[in-house]
Order: C-alpha cells, then sequence, then structure tokens
C-alpha cells in the first residue's frame, strides 16, 4: 500500500515540474522467474542437506550401536563363569586367557 503511494506520489511530482521523463515501473506480485528460481534452488539446497543429515544421522546411530554391543559383551565376558575369559579391548572380543581363541561368555 505504502510503496503505491510513494510511487504516486514520485510520478506527481515529476508531472508538476513540467518535464516529462519516462518512468520504467515494474511491480512483481511475488510470482516472477526469479523469484521462482531462487525458491526452487532453496528447495533443491535444502533437500540435499536433509540427505546429508540423514547419512551422517544413520551412520552417528551405526558407531552408536556398535559401541553399545561391545560394552554389553564386555559386561557378558566380565560376568563370565568361565574364570579363563577376558576381555580384549582392541579386538573387542572375549578371549580364553590359555588359548587365545574367541570364547561366548
Amino acid at each position: 500500500m505504502f510503496k503505491s503511494i510513494s510511487i504516486l506520489a514520485l510520478l506527481a511530482g515529476y508531472l508538476s515540474i513540467g518535464t516529462v521523463y519516462a518512468v520504467e515501473l515494474f511491480v512483481h506480485d511475488g510470482n516472477s522467474a526469479l523469484t521462482k528460481e531462487q525458491a526452487r534452488e532453496q528447495k533443491e539446497q535444502w533437500n540435499e542437506t536433509q540427505l546429508l543429515r540423514k547419512k551422517v544421522n544413520k551412520r552417528t546411530e551405526k558407531e552408536f550401536d556398535k559401541l553399545d554391543k561391545a560394552i554389553d559383551e564386555s559386561e557378558a565376558c566380565y560376568k563370565s563363569s568361565k574364570l579363563n575369559a577376558y576381555w580384549e579391548s582392541k579386538t573387542k572380543r572375549c578371549l580364553d586367557s590359555n588359548t587365545g581363541q574367541p570364547i561366548r561368555p
């Protein structure tokens, strides 16, 4: 509303001076090709970042699941009734201290 009033005031001011000016005025209602292109690019960028976030979240979840499983297995190894069982932290396995073979606690 204010833009149209100020534009009309400017045009009236130009016309009242007595000289004629050629004024080119483009008013867009938000449906111009430029705004549509910008909206498309923003949506495309949003979709790409959303895919990346999903990949990162999936990878983080996988790593968490691996760590959680290793913790559960180490606790089971320590609670094992087998006296020769020990937890190898580098390989994340429960091993027999005499043979070095993996065992199930």
